[in-house]
């Protein structure tokens, strides 16, 4: 049963109102333009510290997501002459010792496995010019476990950094009062628990070790995604059948090759398939037929090919033509249960929830040309992750 009166929640911290620790943050001027990158993991952590820098800093931008090519905004900030990362390594230079600060500071936000992994598939970010310190004191981040006692939260880090560009110890001061309240509101919220302590399970094998998962790295050069569309008519029409396969269209994998055809309905058009398949009409009505579009879909396919697509559409369409492959298909939407640990929702949302980038290369018309790059970006996404993890 729902609560009939819900917690009322600060739209600014995104906090409940008993644990709002935004009250009197006022954004403070700053000479250097900050932007964080945020993880979406992180960005559903209630106790992040992004926020608090974001909302303190009046030149300060935020940015969810793991890939950024494709974003322009990030992308054009990456390659503008006076931006630097702040973020340890062998050549990051300490703040005090630079001429002048960067014009853009740009700030990843995420556990530290989550931020190398936001370096690694970002060479633009790679490449800036790195800062890096020393903290004058340990952080105050006592309500989450830090690697070492060296590091600190992400607006600690900020703040630190700041004062040095700005010459002034006392500026930034708001921000850290802000963070201090939501750690000793935490802490107290804690102390005054009288339910059961939440238990952590530990954190499942990673997906690519289940045996319910094949092995995307030996089946690279072979795969072959595949996206099919469908004449579908509303329940309660008086059209007889079955939803029949119209669109066809696949991608191999490691090469590019593209297929595509139209295969001309044999039952009345429906009249919202252009609008919803995102293609004219006209096309869809003056496609092949269903069998010489299926010759010329075989004869695109090669011995030991293996086709892969999201859920059983593309295979049911193809099973009512009598069509059948030569092996199983893999199933990218149970991929994505094992990789994402829930259901997955649409394609769309799973290839944002782990930051695969979408690529520009020619694509099948409409709906399944959207749907087939997706497929091939999910791919790719998950291959490079197991990729990155290294054997074992």
């Amino acid at each position: 049963m729902s609560n009939p009166f819900p917690r009322r929640v600060c739209e600014r911290c995104r906090r409940p109102a008993t644990a709002c620790w935004c009250t009197g943050l006022e954004p403070v001027d700053t000479s250097v333009r900050v932007v964080f990158l945020q993880h979406p993991r992180e960005a559903r952590v209630a106790i992040g510290t992004a926020r608090i820098a974001h909302l303190g800093l009046s030149r300060s931008e935020l940015h969810e997501g793991m890939a950024f090519a494709e974003n322009p905004v990030v992308a054009d900030i990456l390659a503008r002459p006076g931006t630097a990362l702040l973020f340890p390594g062998a050549d990051a230079v300490d703040p005090q010792t630079l001429d002048r600060p960067p014009n853009t500071l740009v700030v990843i936000d995420g556990t530290w496995p989550q931020a190398r992994k936001m370096l690694s598939l970002n060479p633009t970010l790679r490449a800036l010019p790195r800062i890096g310190f020393v903290p004058r004191k340990p952080g105050n981040y006592r309500i989450r476990r830090e690697p070492a006692a060296h590091c600190v939260a992400t607006v600690e880090a900020v703040v630190e950094v700041l004062r040095v560009f700005e010459r002034d110890t006392e500026k930034f001061e708001p921000l850290l009062r802000a963070f201090d309240r939501m750690v000793d509101t935490q802490l107290a919220a804690t102390a005054a628990r009288i339910e059961p302590p939440r238990r952590r399970h530990k954190p499942g094998a990673p997906w690519w070790t289940s045996p319910f998962m094949p092995d995307l790295d030996s089946l690279w050069p072979r795969l072959v995604a595949v996206a099919a569309e469908a004449n579908a008519h509303r329940r309660g029409t008086q059209v007889p059948g079955h939803p029949e396969i119209i669109q066809l269209a696949g991608r191999r994998l490691s090469t590019g090759e593209l297929f595509h055809v139209f295969l001309a309905p044999r039952r009345p058009l429906a009249p919202s398939a252009a609008h919803h398949l995102g293609v004219p009409a006209e096309c869809l009505l003056g496609g092949t037929t269903v069998d010489r579009g299926l010759a010329e879909w075989t004869r695109f396919l090669q011995p030991g090919d293996r086709l892969i697509g999201w859920g059983p559409f593309a295979w049911d369409l193809l099973k009512q033509e009598d069509w059948h492959p030569e092996s199983t298909p893999i199933d990218l939407r149970l991929m994505a249960v094992h990789r994402l640990k829930r259901s997955p929702g649409g394609l769309e949302g799973a290839v944002n929830a782990i930051g695969a980038i979408l690529g520009d290369e020619p694509s099948a018309p409409g709906r399944a040309g959207r749907n087939l790059r997706a497929i091939g970006a999910f791919t790719a996404a998950l291959l490079a992750e197991k990729r990155l993890a290294g054997p074992g």
